[in-house]
């Protein structure tokens, strides 16, 4: 069976790998002519984890992340609210820039099978196949296609054509630093709260730190989102919004070069009920994009890509040649399995970050005093409802 990927990110490598396993030769196509290293922290939690030892590549991940073991929750001055251990499952959380999780995966796959500088423009439905096509004319004729090209889809535009995502009033920065901070334990991931400003604090592998802030106004007066403009943001304004803030906070921001800075409007979309369409479908951030609250984006999309696999493979015919009407039973299938479990997920992320991003003095007061309040129990059972999903283990 011919499989075009559309997106070397994540989901797509992560897809691409999980359908290897179960034989077939997948194709990636990625617009940038180059696979840079760029983003920053990234978690694993282990309901992705499972997959990610499942395609062998739990060992390979650790060596490059940092166990995260406990969380605490601060007031913005380092006064603590709460903290709690993370739930023990079969696999423990990991922390990893996202570049090395991307070159994990891309270790995996054999180079052929990748093939950079292919911008997707469209996709066409024909009677015994589904022709991808790009931007300079050439296109790749495939049994189905995998729609993995991230927040603003293509893939998605032509299906739905819902226009842009929903952007939320706050602005998301984050940065790695290279150097452990001392008031930093290692295992610990931080969450502080101020006014209408949260920061985010966990320790990576190699002694890296990877931090994250949230700000409902956009420090730099400007309305861009593109990531690769981050060279043109003010360190010295973000610094000025955390001034007085636990000392870590200002320190980690001083440490990241203003060059590193990422800056991204923060957005997410209402679930559609429609993933694809004939032998094309959706996975990862292309469908069920959601906000970075719970740092279940990219973990969605590596469970996308295990249940992608095994519907694949199990309603496909046994020598993986077989027609449309076999692949398009499948893709749909697939479908069915993750939208609920994604739409609860970026439910919970949107509801957390309303709550996290508070900015009036009676409510951050209210906050203050439900974060200091709950009891560990509740935190775990809340957890395991996000850790405890196996992709290899759910009926299909």
């Amino acid at each position: 069976m011919r499989i075009a990927i559309i997106g070397a990110g994540i989901g797509g490598l992560t897809a691409a790998l999980a359908l290897r396993q179960f034989g077939f030769e997948p194709q990636v196509f990625e617009q940038a002519p180059a696979l840079l290293d760029v983003g920053a922290a990234i978690l694993m939690w282990p309901n992705a984890m499972r997959v990610l030892r499942q395609l062998g590549l739990a060992d390979a991940v650790r060596q490059h992340g940092g166990i995260m073991e406990q969380a605490r929750w601060l007031n913005y001055d380092g006064r603590l609210l709460n903290n709690f251990r993370f739930p023990k499952t079969d696999l423990p959380p990991m922390a990893l820039h996202r570049a090395e999780l991307q070159h994990v995966l891309l270790n995996a796959l054999s180079e052929n099978s990748i093939h950079l500088d292919h911008v997707f423009e469209s996709y066409e439905q024909r009677a015994g196949d589904i022709v991808a096509r790009f931007a300079d004319g050439r296109s790749f004729e495939c049994d189905a296609l995998i729609g993995a090209d991230g927040l603003h889809s293509r893939a998605r535009t032509q299906l739905l054509n819902d226009g842009p995502p929903t952007e939320h009033d706050y602005v998301a920065w984050r940065g790695v630093v290279n150097s452990p901070a001392p008031s930093i334990t290692p295992g610990t991931a931080y969450e502080i709260y101020g006014r209408g400003q949260r920061f985010g604090i966990g320790t990576l592998g190699s002694g890296k730190i990877g931090w994250w802030a949230s700000i409902n106004k956009d420090l730099s007066g400007s309305k861009k989102t593109n990531e690769h403009e981050a060279h043109e943001l003010n360190r010295d304004e973000l610094l000025r919004s955390f001034d007085g803030w636990w000392a870590p906070v200002p320190e980690l921001i001083r440490a990241t070069p203003a060059s590193a800075l990422i800056r991204n409007v923060t957005c997410d979309r209402r679930p559609a009920r429609k993933w694809g369409e004939g032998s094309m479908t959706l996975l990862g951030d292309a469908i069920h994009p959601i906000t970075p609250n719970l740092g279940q984006g990219g973990c969605l999309a590596i469970e996308d890509a295990a249940i992608l696999a095994r519907c694949l493979n199990k309603y496909g015919p046994a020598d993986k040649q077989g027609g449309v009407a076999s692949v398009t039973g499948a893709l749909r299938k697939f479908e069915a399995l993750r939208f609920a479990r994604t739409a609860t997920i970026r439910r919970y992320s949107r509801i957390y970050g309303v709550v996290g991003q508070w900015e009036s003095q009676w409510a951050v007061r209210l906050r203050r005093l439900a974060l200091s309040l709950v009891p560990a129990a509740l935190t775990e059972r809340l957890l395991r409802t996000l850790f405890d999903y196996d992709a290899y283990a759910v009926s299909i």
